[in-house]
C-alpha cells in the first residue's frame, strides 16, 4: 500500500503510535530509514550510561524499553498491513541502549574524555547497525515471529551482538596511539 492510500490514523492514541513506531517521521526516510530511525536511540543510549555502574538498573530500562516497543510495533505492522514495515523504527532506536549497558560513557565525558566517550558510542551505533542489517544466528531466525514480538526480538539480539563487540572495541579504541586527538 503506498502513502497515498494509506489511511490516516483514526484516534489520538493511533495518531502517537504512529508517530512513536516511525521515529517521527524519520522511518520515513527514503533510504536507510532504521538508520535514521536509530539516531533517535543515542540520546536514550548516553543517558543509560550515567547509570553505568548500576548493572542492573541498565538491564531494567534495556527490558522496559524492548517490551515497551512490543506493543507499538505490533501496531503500526497492522496499520501499515506489512509485515515488519520499513517505516517502523521503533524497535531500532529503543533497543540501541542495550549496546552500551556497562560502558562508562557518560564518566569519560563528565571526565574530560568527551572524545573518547563520543567514540565510544558512535563504535556501538555503528556496530548495532551492522549487526541489525547482517542478522546474525538467532536474529534471522528470531525476525521469523509473528507480530512486533518478531520485529523487537531480531534487534534485540543484534544489539546483544552489537554489545559484545563494542566491549571488544573499547580497549583498541582508547589506546592513545590510535587516536593522537585524544591526548
Amino acid at each position: 500500500m503506498s502513502n497515498q492510500e494509506q489511511p490516516q490514523p483514526q484516534s489520538f492514541l493511533q495518531r502517537i503510535t504512529i508517530a512513536v513506531a516511525t521515529g517521527f517521521g524519520l522511518g520515513k526516510a527514503p533510504v536507510a530509514s532504521g538508520t535514521f530511525g536509530a539516531l533517535l536511540g543515542l540520546p536514550l543510549a548516553l543517558g543509560l550510561t550515567v547509570l553505568h555502574e548500576h548493572l542492573y538498573l541498565q538491564i531494567s530500562i534495556c527490558a522496559a524499553l524492548s517490551l515497551l516497543a512490543v506493543p507499538i510495533c505490533d501496531a503500526a505492522e497492522r496499520y501499515f498491513g506489512e509485515k515488519d514495515d520499513g517505516r517502523i523504527v521503533a524497535d531500532e532506536y529503543l533497543t540501541l541502549p542495550i549496546c552500551v549497558i556497562g560502558l562508562p560513557i557518560a564518566r569519560m565525558m563528565r571526565e574530560g574524555q568527551v572524545m573518547q566517550g563520543l567514540s565510544l558510542l558512535g563504535t556501538a551505533f555503528v556496530l548495532s547497525r551492522i549487526c541489525d542489517i547482517l542478522k546474525p544466528t538467532p536474529a534471522r531466525q528470531l525476525q521469523r515471529v509473528k507480530g512486533g514480538l518478531g520485529i523487537v526480538l531480531d534487534d534485540v539480539f543484534a544489539s546483544f551482538y552489537a554489545l559484545i563487540l563494542t566491549y571488544g572495541a573499547q580497549d583498541f579504541l582508547l589506546v592513545p596511539h590510535v587516536y593522537p586527538l585524544f591526548n
